[in-house]
């Protein structure tokens, strides 16, 4: 009896350290209970009412009554109204994190606060390339939610998310961390999602995703599932990325991209991102990379493939300088680089094709590998154009169609007139896209 109470003892001892690193869950007549935990934090996750343009504002002819009523539509358009959920994030300013689709065409915001306060909302900035969006609000007695450490976060930590699903009320759901790293959602190309099995259904978009000590570690975004409902996959942007992101809204009001010349992919077999181009004459070749270095640390914290990186250097504003942490060969190096300007080239003359209708393309110089080379400008896009659907957007860089080169208009004119689908081969930013249009 003695040997087993020693035993049990010694377990009990060794077992300490580790069930330290785990957060306190509260207790309620011996029963383990989130309520403490939420009855703090949840207060600060409020309700986003948008009154949103109609299509028909959009339009010009159909701004006009002739027009409407011989199109048999009535005489003034109706707005549309849709919700989401949003995140008190910074309780003496009023900032409020949501997502850029809840307030996209917004013509008012209007935040419900838990305690049914309501307050007219002002739009600080918007960035669809991260989903992330900041609200203002005029208000007094808030509560905000503390930021997380999303890199921290692990597969199989324990997660709530709180948002206002299907616009019924504050609703808490919990799950874990799925997957961490997701990406390929949307052909803005600067994605590291969390994903999770907490319960995101519509209008939780633009909500809370916490951690067991109540920590902002994400800002729920996407679901997949029929008819978007939820079917145990929901992702979320991480706070690190959401809080960079508000910064620079705050500062600029959009989000400053640069470029470093480089294009990036997976390693096989291994974590890290393989610089698989370094433009010659770029910021990167400039700080010292090359073709073939693998990226293993970007600031100081590690980086796992090229999505990743990819999304993290999405959100460095040009002039910023960054550090990486290298592998080229058998030795590990730190190499400092600059973020330069998004510049693609000259522009030799704006045009617009039928081929790709709503797009304004230039013929701009892009330095190669190889030497001098040309490629297509997207110099601008007419917002609900066939372009603009299909997901290009101002100052992408067309390099080819279907993996073959473009350098010319005529080229690609061609390409987009050949049978068959067509993907474009898109340089955002240091992202590489394969787009569709056709």
């Amino acid at each position: 009896m003695l040997r087993t109470t020693g035993f049990l003892l010694a377990v009990a001892l060794v077992a300490v350290p580790a069930a330290a690193q785990i957060p306190a869950v509260a207790q309620r007549d011996g029963v383990p209970t989130l309520a403490p935990l939420l009855e703090r934090v949840t207060p600060a996750v409020v309700n986003i009412a948008v009154l949103q343009r109609s299509p028909e504002e959009q339009n010009p002819m159909l701004r006009d009554p002739f027009f409407r009523r011989f199109f048999g539509l009535p005489g003034e358009s109706q707005p549309q109204i849709a919700a989401g959920s949003g995140v008190i994030v910074d309780a003496k300013n009023g900032y409020v994190v949501t997502n850029a689709h809840v307030v996209k065409d917004a013509r008012e915001v209007a935040v419900t606060l838990k305690d049914n306060r309501r307050f007219p909302a002002i739009l600080v900035g918007a960035d669809a390339g991260t989903d992330i969006a900041l609200l203002k609000i005029d208000a007094k007695n808030l509560v905000a939610a503390a930021w997380g450490d999303s890199d921290a976060l692990q597969v199989g930590d324990f997660v709530v998310a709180i948002g206002n699903p299907f616009g019924i009320g504050q609703t808490v759901t919990s799950g874990i961390v799925s997957a961490l790293g997701r990406s390929g959602l949307s052909v803005e190309g600067y994605e590291h999602f969390i994903q999770t099995d907490a319960s995101i259904n519509p209008g939780n978009s633009g909500g809370a995703l916490i951690d067991l000590k109540g920590e902002l570690v994400g800002i729920n975004s996407a679901i997949i599932g029929p008819a978007g409902g939820n079917v145990g996959i929901g992702f979320a942007v991480p706070a690190v990325m959401a809080a960079a992101v508000m910064d620079q809204l705050i500062r600029f009001g959009e989000v400053k991209r640069g470029r470093l010349g480089i294009a990036m992919e997976d390693v096989a077999g291994a974590v890290g991102a393989l610089l698989a181009e370094v433009q010659r004459g770029s910021p990167a070749a400039q700080a010292g990379l090359r073709a073939g270095d693998i990226v293993v640390a970007l600031n100081g914290r590690p980086v796992r493939g090229a999505a990743e990186l990819r999304a993290r250097l999405g959100i460095v504003p040009a002039g910023e300088t960054v550090k990486f942490r290298i592998r080229r060969g058998a030795e590990q190096r730190t190499i400092k680089a600059r973020i330069g300007e998004l510049e693609p080239g000259q522009v030799s003359g704006t045009q617009a094709i039928p081929e790709l209708p709503g797009a304004a393309l230039a013929e701009v110089e892009r330095p190669t590998r190889s030497g001098p080379g040309r490629a297509i400008l997207v110099s601008g896009v007419q917002a609900g154009s066939p372009a603009f659907t299909h997901g290009l957007r101002a100052g992408d860089l067309i390099i080819g169609a279907n993996q073959r080169r473009i350098q010319s208009m005529p080229e690609l004119t061609k390409a987009l007139r050949g049978e068959g689908r067509t993907a474009l081969n898109v340089v955002r930013g240091d992202v590489l896209l394969a787009i569709p249009v056709k």
